[in-house]
Order: structure tokens, then sequence, then C-alpha cells
């Protein structure tokens, strides 16, 4: 029988998209992945109009079964320890995206991708941000051309009310995921604009 697929999965704080993560966490846990959230400080410990710190993680840990790492002593060992095959990060905020670019390692969710890549392992992108198209370009662009970064396909999601916003397609997070396993980029990267 094949080992179920160990799935490291680091939730930052683009809060108003952890409805639509909560699913996917979901689908891949009925698919017999074993799955461990990864919580920056943020999602750990802020109460937002979007829900509070505590309901969040009681959900991650009912669809899970596994208590979020939250610290950065926590999440050192992923690498040496070989926790995870793949390592996604969803929501991926610019503030993260700006640290994994930049090599800044001050988050659970930071030292989780840093530990995780000293095993050439890969690392799952879906990037949530309301400056993807002006600030967070430069480290959008710097990690698509990085070994081991995988990118969920993604759109700007209200092109009118907010032109430099760009959310990833979480619906395609699985498969990814499964292109990432094999060593490839899921195609095409930039989806036609959402409304709006």
């Amino acid at each position: 029988m094949k080992d179920p697929l160990r799935i490291g999965f680091a939730l930052t704080g683009s809060f108003c998209t952890f409805g639509k993560i909560m699913p996917v966490i979901g689908a891949l846990a009925a698919r017999g992945c074993e799955i461990t959230p990864v919580l920056s400080f943020n999602a750990a410990l802020l109460d937002t109009r979007f829900g509070d710190a505590a309901m969040w993680r009681a959900k991650l840990v009912e669809l899970t079964g596994r208590e979020p790492i939250d610290t950065i002593t926590a999440a050192e060992p992923i690498g040496p320890k070989k926790l995870f095959d793949v390592l996604v990060v969803a929501p991926c905020t610019g503030n993260t995206l700006a640290k994994l670019a930049h090599g800044i390692t001050d988050t659970p969710v930071t030292m989780a991708v840093k530990s995780h890549l000293r095993g050439e392992k890969p690392v799952v992108i879906a990037v949530s941000t309301n400056d993807g198209l002006s600030g967070s370009a430069a480290n959008l662009g710097a990690l698509l051309g990085r070994r081991h970064f995988y990118f969920v396909p993604l759109r700007q999601d209200a092109p009118l009310a907010k032109p430099r916003s760009l959310v990833a397609d979480m619906e395609r997070l699985p498969e990814t995921i499964d292109a990432a396993l094999e060593g490839r980029q899921l195609q095409p990267i930039l989806l036609a604009p959402g409304k709006g």
C-alpha cells in the first residue's frame, strides 16, 4: 500500500481567503493526505471580521486531526526530519511573499519554507495580495524564477475595483500540488480576470 502524501499546509494573514481554503484542506484530507497546519503569527493570533483565531484553529484541527505548528522553533525541524513531501503556503500574503523572496525567516511559515527547502522539496504558493501588480510584483517575479517554487494559477480578482490585486484560484490547489510533485508548474499560471 502506498504511503499517504504528507502535506504541510501553511496559512498567512489573508483572512478573507480562509473560507475558501478550508474546503480544499477537507478535500485533500478526504483523498487520504496527511496534513499538518502551519500558522504565521498573524494567522494564529488575530481575530478579524472573517472569524476569530480560535475558530479557525479549531476548524483546522477538525479537518486535519493535527494541532498547527505555530512557533519558529516548532517549524525548524521540518526539513531535518523530512516531515513533508510538499509544503503549501495558502493563502500567501504579499508580506510573506516578500520575506520568501528576500530570505527573511521571522515567522513559523517562513521558517517552515526555509527548512523544507533544505531537502530540495516542492513549495506550492497560492498568492492572495492586494498589491500583486505593484509592490509585490517584483517578489512574485523573483520566486517564479526559483527552483522548487510552484504557483497555484492566479488572476486579478477584481480588476476594476482593485486593479493591482492578485488571488490564486484555490480550487486548483490540488492539481498544482500534483504537478509540483512531478517537478512541473501547472499552466497557465495567469488566468482570465474576475469580474468587478
